[in-house]
Parts: C-alpha cells; structure tokens; sequence
C-alpha cells in the first residue's frame, strides 16, 4: 500500500519526436504539486530512433518484441538511476493512435518494470479512456490545471506543448477541480515538430531545425499552408485528437520545395494551426505558456506569436521546466491513478464521463 499525503513519483515520457526519453521527479498527493525534483534525460541513438520509425503506424497484434524491449530496456536504465521513489509514472511510446477505429497503442509493458525497478508503475493511461468514448489524449490538461493553481493564475490561460504534435489546453484557474465543467478545455491543435523533424532527418541526417535558423532563411508558401488548413480536422469542434502522421500530405506538399523554403511552410501550417484552436477557446486566454521542444525555435515561436492577441512565452517564463513538462504530468497522472482521481473528463478528451485511467503493476 501507498502512503498517505504526498508522494515522490517519477514520470517517463518519450514523445512522437522520438529524439529520447525525459523523466522527472514530482512531490505531489494528486490535487496539488509540493515541490519539483531532480530530472533527467536519455537521448535515443540513431539506431534506437531508425527502429522506433519503423514501428510507426503498428498495433498491437504485429509482432514488436525487439522495439518493445528497446523501450523497456532504455526506460529502465534511465528511470533505474533515481533514489528508490515511491511510485513510477510509463508512459511508453505511442507507435499508433485511431481512437475512432483501431484504439491507441503505446508500446512497452509496466509490469516488466516493476520488476527491473522493484517499485510500483502506473502505465497504459490511454485505453480506459478510448474505450469509454474518449479520444485518449491530451492527458497532460489535468497536470496543466495543477500547475496553473501553483503558479497562482488567476486568469484564464492556456497551456500549448508543441512535442511531435502540438496540443492545447485552456484553464480557468478559478475553478477547484479539473473535471468540474467550465474547468478546462483541451484538444491537440495539429501538427507540430514532427513534420518539420522529420524533413530535416530526410534532408539533412539531423534531429531538428537547430536555433529555427533554416525555417527563418525561407520564404512561407502561403498556397500550401492555406490548402492545409483546408484539412476536415480543423472543422471538427474539441475535444479531438491526432495521430503523429495524421497530416502527411503536408509533407508531401512540401517534397518539391527548397530546403528552407519547406521549413518555412512547416513552422507557418503550426502557427496557423494554433491561432486556428485558439478560436475554440471559451475565452480568449490572458496569455499563452508554451512548453516542448517547440518552444527552442524561435521561427515558429515568433509566427505563433504574430497569430494571437495575447502574450506568448515559454513556460520558463513563469519558473517551470518546458522540457520536462510531460514526464512530471505523467507523475502526477501516477499518482491520481493509484488514489481513484480522475485523469480525464469530457471537456479534455471527450470521454463520456470523468474516468482513471491506467494499469497498475507491482513487483512480484
């Protein structure tokens, strides 16, 4: 049995950026967070990144044994080096995701790491809430309510994690709890870093737009973002998610175009695609906070920011840690998991009722 009061948990995150795994460490009893504690990150090898690829689009019933043991493996050995905490947050790594059809499939099994770290893990956090009619994500927005009364908002404002695919979450701090109605509003926008990434790595062999200084030497193709905006996704009202490929006919569309030129149109479709989701909000937000690795482009920062009416900055800004963001919420979502507490409600995933999702394993 978990103690009462708070807890030091460890949460895991390898995103669809696939370039590594953060962990954090989080003191928090599930409604509010006591302090923030050490961190950590394990890079993915090119190898490790090339085989992660190419289990992308794959469910349950192909046969991943080696990639799941890749995770497994690699999650252990960074999660293994923090001092014996009491419960550990996997989120594994999402190699397909179709709420409305197939599910949502996130690879590596927590049962197998309680073993290896001999502690409690929470995992699978998604299924619960596809299989009540939820999209399974984002589940960060109840960690984004936590850290909105920790900052001691007072104001509505927004949270945006621009990882492999950018999402959004709006909060009026005034409520007390994050499932209650009016609380929150969250869905992912569009694509984020994961087209421009994956351009890059077809181009050039590296992991990203270093500084945004390839995208800021070209020129937008404004016929390309606007056919994109085109996409039926952008007409479907939240809560809604998607897929890290749901857009690949962006990528195509700019196949043809000059290196910079293609980064341009990237970091422009992302832009436009937040000031887009910006518009579902129930009001405007006082600011918007940005976490992920997003944040470190300053191309793509200054388009988002040119498209909204309201500040945008990165969480740092406000003394949290953009890149750790969604390792601690998947602490804390570990923690409300193992005390009953919702993680998701209809007004963040569509769920057709506030749920706890998750799978808790112990070691033998």
């Amino acid at each position: 049995m978990l103690k009462d009061g708070p807890l030091r948990v460890v949460g895991a995150m390898s995103g669809t950026s696939l370039d590594g795994i953060d962990a954090a460490e989080l003191i928090t009893d599930g409604v509010s967070i006591q302090a923030f504690g050490e961190t950590r990150y394990r890079p993915y090898t090119d190898a490790e990144q090339a085989s992660l690829r190419g289990a992308l689009g794959q469910w349950q019933d192909a046969d991943l044994t080696e990639v799941a043991e890749l995770i497994e493996t690699a999650h252990a050995r960074v999660l293994s080096k923090f001092d014996a905490p009491d419960l550990f947050g996997f989120h594994g790594q999402t190699l397909a995701h179709d709420p409305d059809g197939r599910g949502t499939h996130q690879c590596g099994d927590g049962a197998v790491l309680a073993e290896v770290l001999k502690a409690p893990v929470v995992w699978d956090f998604r299924s619960s809430d596809v299989e009540l009619g939820g999209q399974g994500a984002p589940l960060a927005p109840f960690y984004h309510f936590a850290l909105a009364k920790h900052i001691r908002a007072t104001e509505p404002l927004a949270f945006l994690n621009l990882g492999g695919v950018g999402n959004l979450t709006w909060i009026d701090p005034q409520h007390d709890r994050p499932e209650v109605p009016g609380a929150l509003l969250a869905f992912d926008t569009g694509p984020a870093n994961a087209p421009l990434n994956d351009l890059i790595q077809s181009r050039y062999g590296a992991a990203f737009d270093r500084d945004g200084a390839l995208a800021a030497s070209g020129t937008v193709d404004d016929a390309i973002v606007s056919d994109f905006l085109q996409h039926p996704y952008f007409f479907r009202m939240p809560p809604k998610s998607l897929d890290r490929d749901a857009f690949k006919a962006l990528s195509k569309a700019v196949a043809d175009l000059p290196d910079a030129d293609a980064a341009a149109t990237l970091c422009a479709a992302t832009a436009m695609s937040v000031a887009l989701s910006v518009d579902h909000c129930p009001s405007a937000p006082q600011r918007v906070l940005v976490a992920g690795g997003g944040r470190k482009n300053p191309t793509m920062m200054a388009m988002i920011a040119a498209g909204l009416d309201c500040p945008v900055a990165p969480v740092e800004d406000v003394g949290l840690d953009g890149d750790m963001l969604e390792a601690q919420a998947f602490a804390y979502l570990a923690v409300r998991v193992a005390r009953g507490l919702p993680t998701s409600c209809p007004s963040t995933t569509g769920v057709r009722a506030a749920v706890s999702g998750g799978v808790i394993s112990r070691p033998r």
